[in-house]
């Protein structure tokens, strides 16, 4: 018996590979009997940010990533495809269609027993104590007492940084005489809504967004209560812990780096034209639809830390917006991650502690779609161990491997997840200056390599 616990992307894609290997599972997930401060449902795989699932392109390395996934028999991407909605080149879902889905799957699975109770330490103990296997899939907010076993576990302290979900408004209270449909350059049909702005119109939304009050920090946020402190000030420490990741940073914090930071960031007018003028506007604010009826809409790259009722005064100063209607507001949340190079080997088990896998965004990835690789790698490495064989590990040129290779770097640093990127894929033998053909040269070796190791790789059928 193997026991997942978390059935988030990470969980689910480990739970499924490995029933359907002909192992049986115990699956735990504590929602909905006992929710987080991020989700609303009891769905697995609930997504609680953004409903895309980047890029779908096959040129790209978040799509690259995807075929690779599919090739070792993805759960998460077979149930996207069902439920894809319009996102341009990105695969975006109807986050409700895709849970309940998900969800039905594992439950229905002959080899999946699920158990809607929290996992704890004396759990975990007593299971490795009689030599089971357990994985680790709880994600960001993984439970304080689950999380400080892990954090004495593994001998290091716990890293945070803080994810941030934009706020979602209803399609019919868009003004689309202002905003119009267009992508980037026309690049993947008219998905995105765009709201445009004149030079004025930005300036005093920028204004705006920067002196906007924040919502102020939870306990939950900030680590909780220290042993020792006769106070506790959350703000405080929240300041002292917060790390925001480079991709998910609070529009009012790009804000506050310089007036027109959004402008050459999150908001840049390149490749758009506002069909009222012909012209590209100063800045445009997008949006994305949320649902396959198109009937919710999230501002793209807009997460953000301010108190609900400054959200609306201030989002409603964009162009087409003045009359939004707001299904959710954006919040920011608590993430958590091992010092993955220095606590988990190359098949992500605990070095310090046997019997032990930790993946998914506990690993020190980022992404949907990376945690849910992580998650099939999981599996796939422990199958190969159930069947008495050796695993191997993918190559350093294909996506994967280059994630784990991320979680293995050895080199000194401020370790932090990283999503698959140009950057993670190794260069090409040579001296190749052009920026598309060394792209171009990295895909060839990342297909090549990885139908090499798929097909050399020991089989684990039942």
């Amino acid at each position: 018996m193997v026991t997942v616990v978390g059935a988030g992307f990470a969980g689910v894609e480990t739970a499924w590979h490995v029933a359907n290997a002909g192992h049986p599972v115990r699956l735990y997930e504590m929602r909905p009997a006992k929710m987080t401060p991020a989700h609303t449902t009891g769905h697995f795989a609930e997504l609680v940010c953004s409903n895309s699932l980047k890029s779908k392109l096959p040129t790209t390395p978040a799509g690259l990533l995807k075929q690779e996934m599919a090739a070792l028999g993805s759960l998460v991407l077979a149930v996207a495809a069902q439920h894809e909605v319009p996102a341009g080149e990105a695969l975006g879902v109807d986050r409700d269609k895709f849970g309940a889905s998900i969800t039905e799957r594992i439950r229905a699975h002959p080899n999946i027993e699920v158990l809607s109770d929290e996992f704890t330490p004396e759990m975990a103990e007593r299971l490795l104590e009689l030599g089971a296997q357990i994985v680790l899939a709880t994600g960001p907010l993984t439970t304080e007492p689950l999380a400080a076993w892990l954090d004495a576990r593994t001998g290091r302290d716990r890293l945070y940084f803080y994810d941030a979900v934009s706020p979602t408004v209803e399609a019919s209270s868009i003004d689309t005489d202002i905003a119009f449909a267009q992508s980037r350059y026309d690049k993947g049909g008219d998905d995105y809504l765009n709201c445009p702005f004149d030079r004025e119109s930005y300036e005093r939304f920028v204004d705006e967004l920067v002196r906007a009050e924040r919502a102020p920090a939870h306990a939950f946020e900030a680590g909780g209560r220290r042993d020792g402190e006769p106070t506790f000030d959350p703000e405080a420490a929240f300041l002292e812990k917060v790390r925001y990741f480079s991709g998910c940073m609070p529009i009012e914090a790009i804000a506050e780096r310089g007036a027109r930071s959004l402008a050459f960031g999150n908001f840049k007018p390149i490749g758009l034209t506002d069909p009222r003028t012909g012209w590209r506007p100063y800045a445009a604010l997008q949006l994305r639809p949320e649902n396959s009826e198109r009937t919710l809409y999230s501002l793209v790259a807009c997460q953000t830390r301010l108190k609900w009722g400054e959200q609306k005064r201030v989002f409603r100063m964009v162009p087409g917006l003045e009359r939004a209607e707001f299904v959710r507001y954006g919040v920011i949340h608590r993430n958590t991650y091992l010092e993955a190079p220095r606590c988990l080997d190359a098949e992500l088990r605990v070095r310090s502690v046997p019997g032990l896998v930790v993946t998914g965004q506990l690993t020190g990835v980022e992404g949907y779609v990376e945690s849910a690789a992580m998650g099939i790698y999981a599996g796939r490495q422990l199958v190969t161990r159930l069947a008495g064989l050796e695993p191997s590990e993918p190559p350093r040129e294909t996506a994967i491997g280059s994630l784990i290779a991320h979680l293995q770097d050895q080199t000194p640093r401020d370790f932090a997840p990283m999503n698959v990127n140009w950057g993670l894929l190794p260069d090409p033998p040579g001296s190749v200056r052009d920026k598309a053909e060394k792209r171009r040269r990295k895909l060839e070796a990342a297909h090549n390599a990885f139908e090499t190791w798929l097909h050399a790789a020991p089989s684990t059928s039942s």
